[in-house]
């Protein structure tokens, strides 16, 4: 198999960091970042603790401490994954009134030690809400639908879902 070639990263405006300046392998750092979900009529989450994990080519993903969570509205689900950097994740579903998110959130209870900060938080897929938000802006879900990084202004791309992006 050839190797993977990347596109040329998007031109960086003022207040912008490029995605494929984050590191490879990934890393997880807190934010102070105001983050805000609503579905339904019901806030899932307002908190300004939360940790983000950087990985090249990709954006942020926010993992939410449980504190700052209506976890009265969170079920654990069946699935797991592997990542090779964090180790094994379960789901969450989100249930509010007769709606349920299937699979929706995601936490590593027993992270690797590099990712310690996110233990006991929850990460969310952008797309099934009504709302979701960084510093009061709209977040646009990752494209692809596989991953769940959210895009702001404050990131610059191209992000990795896109097609033909598999092997970046």
């Amino acid at each position: 198999m050839r190797a993977a070639h990347h596109p040329e990263p998007d031109p960086v405006r003022p207040g912008q960091e490029s995605v494929w300046d984050y590191p490879r392998p990934p890393r997880a750092e807190p934010t102070s970042r105001h983050i805000v979900i609503v579905h339904k009529g019901v806030t899932l989450v307002d908190t300004r603790a939360a940790w983000r994990t950087l990985e090249t080519s990709h954006p942020p993903t926010y993992y939410i401490p449980q504190g700052d969570l209506a976890m009265t509205h969170l079920m654990p689900n069946a699935g797991t994954s592997f990542c090779e950097w964090k180790g094994q994740a379960r789901y969450w579903d989100v249930v509010i009134g007769d709606t349920r998110l299937v699979g929706a959130g995601w936490s590593y209870p027993s992270p690797s030690p590099a990712f310690a900060g996110i233990r006991d938080h929850i990460a969310f897929y952008a797309a099934p809400f009504d709302r979701v938000e960084i510093d009061g802006e709209q977040v646009t879900p990752q494209p692809g639908g596989f991953y769940g990084g959210w895009i702001t202004s404050a990131e610059a791309g191209p992000f990795k879902g896109i097609p033909n992006s598999r092997f970046w």
